[in-house]
């Protein structure tokens, strides 16, 4: 009786695991009749839907969509363009690797062996290249009446190259070419089949601006035409150093902080914007309320504001300048109108990134940011923080204004900011300058707030008797200094947290008498 209970037993697993194996296999294979039906999802077999998305957005603008065959769906449009880039993505990464893994997917035969030739011949003689495209301005020309063709020509595409050969730089090259270009709907997906390179077309940019506050002539900033010094101060809230915008943004704390300000007698003060914390290339919704939000505090103060953007960031490699593009792109022109912004400051001390990064690399990335920002925003005046007066003068011809770090010898400092003044010929910003008033051990005992006192008087002589424009680091001392501000260590931490004019328990110190002239 035991052994047959026991066959019964058996009997009905076999027969239960054959009922859930054919289940699953019957899945399955709806799952890939579906798959053959729908055509191969590309993007996911390559694994570059995620990586694009990542590391390639360019700007695209569809200039015209008039079609005399067949309206162009919006659906369509999306995949068509989604392809297109894709086939950019997609040559750029075999140029870099030399590997034509992708290629097949997203050109037709005909325009593969061109590709497949350049391949051969930069993996023979160990050269490589990297390509970046900044923005492509396609013009629809004919989509087929059967929806499986498509002519565009897309206009001055800005191309950025750096050639390689036995991973050494041999040169970087920005081209402008316009391409005709014929894609063919096959399974279900885009391919490029023909891809024709032509000169670029004759544009003329439209540099109206239509409103502006701040303008500068000669080395003069002026508001509303009239001359324009800045004093102002570096500001982050007491409680919320390097950190803005987080979660203890409070409108009431930055309202009484502005009215501080305000009653000091300045009328500037300059923020940052991380690129990580607002989103990347996708702007977190929530922060620029914020920001807008802060803005407004400072219009309604009658303060001026610099933001400084791309803080925290250091990674100026090709493949990542469309994403730092979108970024910048989303702020200035959201807030391109906005009456309380002075200056984009596109970048806090950028030099220092020159030894780790490439000097060449960070320059041409913020010479691309500068025309991004412009583009975007004809309104507001542009700067660059240089750490010290010595690298201020790079880019200085595509600045409206020159900033600097000054945390030398008081004595240097006329010297310093005239000889700025001389060659460079525009205004020149004192953006930073300070000392704290720490004390002890880690300091040698050499602060005191008496000291940090004088020091600031001195400033301010200079200041007045130059009309120089400054900016003090910074209103408060803070509580708490993030790690990656200044390090971990107390000897490095410790004089970061003293360098404001109130002390973090909200008292004056004696240096605020002088924190303005």
């Amino acid at each position: 009786m035991k052994l047959i209970n026991n066959r019964n037993i058996f009997k009905a697993a076999f027969i239960l695991s054959f009922i859930v194996i054919s289940v699953f296999t019957m899945l399955g294979l709806a799952r890939i009749l579906d798959y053959l039906n729908t055509g191969a999802d590309r993007t996911s077999m390559l694994h570059l839907e995620t990586e694009s998305e990542d590391v390639y957005l360019p700007h695209v603008n569809w200039t015209s969509l008039e079609n005399p065959a067949r309206e162009m769906e919006k659906n369509t449009l999306g995949k068509l363009e989604r392809d297109y880039l894709f086939s950019w993505y997609v040559k750029n990464t075999a140029l870099k690797t030399n590997n034509s893994e992708g290629i097949d997917d997203y050109y037709t035969a005909n325009t593969r062996l061109n590709l497949y030739r350049t391949i051969k011949y930069n993996r023979e003689h160990q050269i490589t290249i990297e390509n970046t495209t900044i923005k492509h301005s396609p013009d629809l020309e004919f989509y087929s009446e059967d929806g499986q063709l498509v002519v565009f020509t897309d206009k001055n595409v800005i191309e950025y190259q750096k050639v390689y050969q036995n991973k050494e730089l041999i040169t970087t090259v920005q081209d402008t070419a316009t391409y005709k270009v014929m894609m063919l709907l096959e399974d279900g997906f885009w391919r490029v089949r023909h891809f024709l390179k032509m000169q670029p077309e004759v544009f003329v940019a439209d540099t109206t601006k239509t409103n502006q506050i701040y303008t500068v002539k000669g080395n003069q900033i002026f508001q509303n035409k009239v001359p324009y010094t800045i004093k102002g101060i570096n500001y982050y809230p007491k409680n919320s150093a390097w950190d803005t915008f987080g979660e203890l943004f409070n409108k009431d704390t930055i309202a009484a902080d502005f009215e501080i300000i305000k009653k000091a007698k300045l009328n500037t003060i300059r923020i940052f914007i991380q690129y990580g914390d607002f989103g990347k290339a996708k702007i977190i919704p929530e922060k620029m309320k914020k920001l807008k939000t802060f803005l407004d505090l400072a219009e309604a103060k009658d303060l001026a504001v610099v933001v400084t953007l791309f803080d925290f960031y250091s990674d100026y490699s090709l493949d990542n300048w469309t994403l730092t593009h979108r970024h910048a792109e989303q702020i200035v022109s959201t807030f391109k109108d906005h009456k309380a912004i002075l200056a984009w400051d596109m970048k806090n001390e950028p030099n220092l990134d020159f030894e780790n990064r490439g000097k060449e690399n960070v320059l041409s990335w913020l010479d691309h940011m500068e025309t991004v920002i412009k583009e975007n925003d004809p309104n507001h005046l542009v700067t660059i923080g240089w750490s010290n007066s010595v690298e201020a003068t790079n880019l200085a011809y595509k600045m409206d204004f020159i900033s600097y770090h000054f945390y030398n010898d008081i004595i240097h400092l006329e010297y310093e900011t005239n000889q700025l003044l001389k060659s460079t010929k525009k205004p020149v910003v004192i953006q930073e300058f300070g000392v704290p008033s720490y004390g002890g051990m880690w300091n040698f005992w050499e602060g005191s707030i008496e000291k940090q006192a004088t020091y600031h008087q001195k400033m301010q002589a200079y200041f007045k008797k130059n009309n120089y424009s400054f900016m003090s680091w910074t209103l408060y001392d803070f509580p708490h200094v993030p790690d990656q501000v200044a390090g971990k260590w107390p000897w490095q931490k410790n004089r970061q947290t003293k360098f404001g004019f109130i002390d973090d328990k909200g008292v004056n110190k004696p240096a605020f008498k002088y924190i303005s002239n």
